[in-house]
């Protein structure tokens, strides 16, 4: 008895298993007298597998082995799951139910079975028109869905909003118009990485849904062989993806098609043939990805971190290179080991470091046009286990530019009594009255509108008296060859074309601006 005991605890398990099953006989059908008689069933069972395959069956079989954790009614007549068909299988993991002439779905089909437990289902090739909400409510736990080859022409939007745990849907060759992209969140299923919506009939695609899908999801969307029509930014997501090096459009260039306005049954192989979007303009498709690949980005120092150029630009003609905050230029494969480049025109920040934060500019060109895009990191700095906040220099400076405007503002309006008479130049200050005669009316104005009198210069070459104070005018037209034009600050000469940046720190600088 001890050898047998060891026997059944050790590896021999599964063939004392089977050979109860084939004790057991043959699975029969149950016969249910209002329905008529129902073909007996000559199911095979090997441990915890049960297939009825090929017989004939109009109705899942009853009082099945609870056992059964793989139950296979495939290639049968079954029309309709009715509630309760697989009620007591507490076990099941795997159900397939290919190439049956299902079309109903009764509500609670799945009650009262393993629920969490059944992970794969395989409904292909069947007769379902439509995905309704009430399929899958008792398949929490279910990983894999197999519809494809059905005669599907409408999905519900909550069709599959129960199926956390899904990880991979096949709904190709169907015929479905449209698809409720919205209801794919991350929130909602964590772990989906392959949707496929193949070979149905897709006129359109709701961009916004699509580009607000999680990223893994995008890298497993199939939509090859539809009817789609042919649009720029139809062309400009799928452009996006293949630059990115998403499998759906690397395996699959050639089955990319779209139907061509104006010609019945006309056809581009879009991948092939760009000729047709040559004058598309990308700027409102990037708007869309810009959600999806935000400009300001954050990582704790130490960590890696990768930049990913979204532009329309692809294609062996278009080249990529960065720069980095430092001013240097960065291309593959990267400068000295701290940034890595990609010829895709990825940028991969290897270990953030403090000196990493900053804005990085990414430009693409190829041999019409030229695109840019930037991205604004900040590295995190950590001391003594504690997480510091991110120091964000853009919203820094606006904070100081709102208290630069506040406090002029205040200087500007709330002056709480007016200025003593100003005192009497020097008669000997001739050159003043001949400067003054050249000004003119500017001179009139300047007397009214600056707070304090005018202080002379020490000498050739320094600079004037710091006890100034900041002067806004407002725009003042002056009449010049006919011509209207804005005033310029009293006493200056005509500037040329500043950059913005200097005309940002001249108004909001620290230091006091002085007028001549």
């Amino acid at each position: 008895m001890l050898h047998v005991a060891g026997f059944l605890g050790g590896a021999a398990w599964p063939v004392v298993v089977l050979m109860l099953c084939l004790q057991l006989g043959p699975v029969q059908a149950s016969v249910d007298p209002s329905q008529g008689s129902a073909p007996a069933a000559g199911c095979l069972c090997a441990s915890d597998i049960l297939s009825c395959t090929a017989l004939g069956l109009d109705r899942v079989p009853r009082d099945l082995p609870a056992s059964a954790a793989t139950l296979d009614l495939s290639h049968n007549w079954i029309g309709e799951l009715k509630a309760g068909s697989f009620e007591g299988l507490t076990r099941l993991e795997t159900l397939r139910l290919a190439q049956n002439q299902l079309t109903t779905i009764e509500p609670g089909a799945f009650r009262n079975s393993s629920g969490t437990l059944l992970r794969h289902l395989d409904l292909s090739s069947n007769q379902l028109q439509a995905l309704k909400q009430h399929y899958f409510q008792e398949l929490p736990g279910l990983e894999e869905l197999l519809l494809f080859n059905n005669r599907i022409v409408h999905v519900e939007g909550t069709a599959l909003v129960g199926l956390v745990n899904l990880h991979k849907a096949y709904l190709s060759h169907n015929r479905l118009t449209d698809f409720p992209f919205f209801t794919i969140q991350k929130h909602s299923h964590p772990h989906l990485s392959m949707l496929d919506l193949s070979s149905n009939r897709l006129p359109k695609l709701p961009l916004e849904d699509i580009t607000n899908l999680p990223l893994a999801v995008q890298e497993g969307l199939y939509l090859h062989n539809n009817s789609l029509v042919c649009e720029c930014s139809m062309y400009g997501l799928f452009r996006f993806w293949e630059r990115r090096g998403f499998a759906p459009v690397r395996f699959f260039r050639q089955e990319h098609v779209c139907l061509v306005y104006g010609i019945q049954r006309g056809t581009v192989r879009f991948f092939l043939h760009s000729r047709y979007f040559e004058k598309c303009n990308m700027t409102a498709m990037n708007g869309l990805l810009e959600e999806q690949y935000p400009r300001s980005v954050s990582v704790r120092a130490g960590e890696a971190l990768t930049l990913h150029c979204v532009t329309p630009l692809t294609g062996r003609s278009a080249t990529f290179f960065w720069v980095s905050p430092n001013t240097e230029y960065v291309a593959p494969p990267g400068n000295n080991g701290s940034l890595k480049m990609f010829t895709n025109g990825s940028l991969e920040i290897v270990a953030a470091r403090e000196q990493d934060s900053g804005i990085y500019l990414c430009m693409a060109q190829d041999l019409e046009r030229k695109e840019t895009w930037e991205v604004n990191v900040t590295v995190v700095l950590q001391h003594d286990g504690e997480d510091h906040e991110p120091f964000n220099t853009g919203f820094t400076t606006l904070l100081g530019c709102v208290v630069s405007l506040v406090l002029v503002l205040m200087y500007l309006y709330l002056t709480p009594c007016r200025c003593p008479p100003c005192p009497k130049a020097q008669p000997a200050a001739t050159a003043t009255a001949s400067h003054g005669n050249e000004v003119g009316t500017s001179s009139a104005q300047s007397s009214i509108l600056t707070p304090t009198p005018p202080t002379t210069t020490e000498g050739p070459g320094r600079k004037v008296s710091t006890n100034k104070h900041v002067v806004f005018l407002e725009p003042i037209k002056e009449q010049q060859n006919g011509k209207l034009r804005a005033g310029l600050p009293l006493g200056a000469e005509q500037p040329q074309r500043a950059r913005d940046t200097d005309s940002f720190v001249s108004v909001f600088s620290d230091t006091p601006i002085t007028l001549p």
